[in-house]
């Protein structure tokens, strides 16, 4: 149950707000943000289980994530093991030199469970979805979880709500991080009807999911500003306990990226 909360404003001085957390089972094994030993120009976290990554951007001014897209039907069976990881597609990107308007085109969805996909060049902002359509997206402030883009779902319509709001105050890392921290409960007569028991719906409405097994597993702000990408991760073990925060600034098209 991942949010990705975006704010588009391309020509402006910062074209692209991200404020995004990762769900995902505390077991499954992962990395947290870094610079790749075999792509030292990409900077993401990466999934230790299938490969690939959720999240990512480049100093070449790219950025791509993904999300699952929630549908019915059992994971694991002989044909979904055929299927490949949709980390790879932010990969592929990551690496690539595509537009992101040409990456989407040439995508096989039917090589994928269900995903949402986007990607930013530099120069245009691209959603697509194997279960859905692609758009080139316009000026904006988007909210994308784990049904097609637009969808009302609290967190999405609660998230947008609130980074428009931290975007006229000039939002900073920290802000945007807190605001993925939000575990407000909506009330039930919100929640998708997706023929769930309603416990699973309640406990996965909150942007911030706490568990013992699934929840939160990190927050991601991403401000492209002028010539420079802001990268902040906040990672959390099981119970939403906080761990380790890492921040990056990468100079977009210079050979070297500096660690906070």
């Amino acid at each position: 149950m991942c949010l990705v909360l975006f704010a588009y404003q391309p020509g402006s001085h910062r074209p692209l707000v991200v404020a995004a957390n990762r769900d995902e089972f505390y077991a499954r094994p992962a990395l947290g943000a870094h610079h790749w030993e075999d792509s030292p120009h990409l900077l993401a976290g990466r999934d230790l289980t299938a490969g690939g990554t959720w999240l990512g951007v480049t100093r070449q001014g790219r950025f791509a994530t993904v999300t699952n897209f929630a549908e019915e039907g059992p994971a694991g069976t002989a044909a979904d093991r055929e299927l490949r990881s949709r980390g790879e597609l932010v990969e592929a990107f990551l690496k690539g030199s595509d537009s992101a308007h040409d990456f989407a085109r040439q995508v096989h969805g039917h090589d994928y469970r269900g995903f949402n996909l986007l990607l930013f060049d530099g120069r245009s902002l691209v959603y697509t979805c194997n279960r859905g359509f692609t758009e080139d997206l316009g000026a904006g402030v988007y909210g994308l979880t784990n049904a097609e883009l637009g969808a009302t779902w609290p967190k999405v319509v609660g998230g947008t709500a609130a980074l428009t709001r931290l975007l006229e105050a000039d939002a900073c890392d920290d802000a945007l991080i807190r605001l993925l921290g939000d575990e407000s409960q909506p009330p039930d007569s919100e929640l998708p009807h997706r023929g769930r028991p309603i416990e699973l719906e309640r406990r996965v409405a909150p942007c911030f999911i706490r568990g013992d097994d699934y929840g939160t597993r990190a927050s991601t702000a991403v401000i492209f500003e002028g010539d420079e990408i802001r990268f902040t991760e906040q990672s959390y073990a099981a119970r939403g306990v906080p761990g380790a925060r890492t921040s990056y600034r990468l100079q977009t098209g210079r050979p070297a990226a500096e660690r906070e």
